[in-house]
């Protein structure tokens, strides 16, 4: 009788540091291979976000350019970037020479000027000069996302020229998931596409254009992210051929490189709403990190002062009825997690289209719909919390109708924001969370401690 039993848990940091640099100092390229195969992608990153910042270029550079390239293909793009810009120009090209096409955009688009170019002296010209050409597309628009492995073939040409195209190109695209053929004509524009499978049922003297599936569904290479995420929830394709403004076939995008980069910009989006500007790892530069969080902190504090000022007209309200000091934050609280559900649902809707910055209108008689029913049911659950804690009724109908009417001002806000600062060319994603969380918690101070100032007969 067996038993199973859990996978040990991955070495300590310290221990895969000290095997990857002894491995590294003896030049031994196998053992290296050896410490990071026996790892999980992500363990990996461990281990190379666990060694010193002068001693991962030794371990890289004493790889295979082969297997530092999958290495890196699988790291965050700012710590992929980190470690191709502390390599030698020679030894980085040779990596990049490995890596997807797509992927060497990635990793010298995040490079410093003057690093890509000390890189990009070292490559082939024609290599180079297509890594610049992928580097200057958006990173959320077709160009950016798809890649050059793929196999082109001449709309005249007999099938068995067609199957010797192909055999060619085995060598090179061993690593890809190669389904069809993209058929051109003699200006290099998509006409059509040749399935693999079609091959095995022509005759071999056909020519490619009676065979080929003729006005192929194609995307220019300027598409943006929701237009691909539609086109690939509406279609069972696993990549689509990417065309420019003329036509001419430039490359294929692939599914899963949509969905990472889908999962990439909502994930962006939340850091951002966080004052998180930019990807940051903790193996970045102390003062970049620092530098980045406080311009968004510095926003914050300054904005907060308009809260503290409300806070500060009342004083002697807030003294009379030290009650009020309670509810306060509560307030505030649950006020501020309504507008964010509200920001949430805009974001969402304007990363897949389905909102423009036009509809604030219609976006606010939505959220006020649903701000006033759930400010009622919250704000009838802090008034019975409150006549509970202090046995005034009317302490109570303060903070109650206060709650509900700073839900409705939050959902409200949280709701057209994002649209409104789209509309004037910001990041909704990084303006929207400042201005809720400061109007959210001016409006809450207010309404508690104005209605308190008109009823404090009733509450003293």
């Amino acid at each position: 009788m067996t038993t199973d039993t859990a996978p040990p848990p991955p070495p300590p940091a310290d221990v895969l540091r000290d095997d990857l640099l002894d491995a590294a100092r003896r030049g031994d390229a196998d053992a290296i291979d050896d410490v990071l195969s026996s790892l999980s992608v992500s363990d990996q990153a461990f281990a190379l976000a666990h060694l010193d910042a002068d001693d991962v270029p030794v371990v890289v550079a004493a790889m295979d350019a082969d297997d530092a390239a999958d290495v890196i293909e699988n790291l965050p793009e700012p710590q992929a970037a980190g470690i191709v810009a502390a390599l030698s120009p020679s030894d980085a090209a040779a990596i990049l020479m490995e890596m997807p096409s797509d992927d060497r955009a990635d990793v010298v688009g995040d490079l410093s000027d003057a690093d890509a170019a000390a890189i990009l002296r070292e490559l082939p010209r024609s290599d180079a000069a297509e890594i610049r050409e992928l580097a200057a597309y958006a990173d959320d628009v077709a160009g950016g996302l798809m890649n050059r492995e793929l196999i082109r073939v001449r709309h005249d040409i007999p099938i068995h020229r067609a199957v010797d195209v192909i055999r060619g190109s085995i060598e090179r695209l061993h690593d890809t998931d190669v389904r069809y053929a993209y058929v051109v004509d003699d200006d290099d524009r998509l006409i059509g596409v040749l399935p693999m499978h079609n091959l095995l049922l022509v005759r071999r003297d056909a020519v490619v254009r009676d065979v080929m599936i003729a006005d192929p569904l194609s995307v220019r290479d300027d598409a943006p992210l929701a237009e691909l995420v539609d086109l690939f929830d509406s279609h069972a394709f696993l990549g689509v051929p990417v065309v420019d403004a003329a036509g001419r076939l430039v490359g294929v995008v692939h599914r899963e490189s949509v969905d990472y980069e889908s999962e990439r910009a909502a994930e962006n989006d939340y850091l951002k709403s966080q004052g998180i500007v930019g990807e940051e790892l903790r193996t970045m530069p102390l003062m970049l990190r620092a530098r980045r969080r406080l311009s968004w902190l510095s926003v914050n504090v300054l904005l907060n002062f308009g809260a503290a000022a409300v806070i500060a007209l009342f004083q002697d309200t807030l003294q009379s009825v030290i009650a009020l000091a309670v509810f306060l934050p509560i307030i505030s609280d649950m006020s501020g997690c309504s507008g964010n559900q509200a920001v949430a649902v805009s974001m969402r809707e304007l990363s897949l289209g389905l909102i423009r910055p036009t509809d604030a209108l219609r976006v606010w008689l939505q959220e006020v719909s649903v701000g006033a029913i759930n400010g009622a049911v919250l704000g009838g659950l802090v008034a019975i919390a409150a006549v509970v804690f202090d046995g005034n009724p009317y302490l109570g109908l303060v903070v109650g109708v206060a709650l509900m009417l700073n839900t409705i001002v939050a959902v409200s806000i949280g709701g057209t924001v994002p649209l409104l600062v789209k509309r004037m060319g910001f990041d909704p994603a990084i303006a929207s969370g400042p201005l809720l969380t400061t109007v959210t918690d001016m409006c809450g101070f207010f309404l508690v401690l104005g209605t308190a100032t008109l009823m404090l007969d009733r509450l003293v």
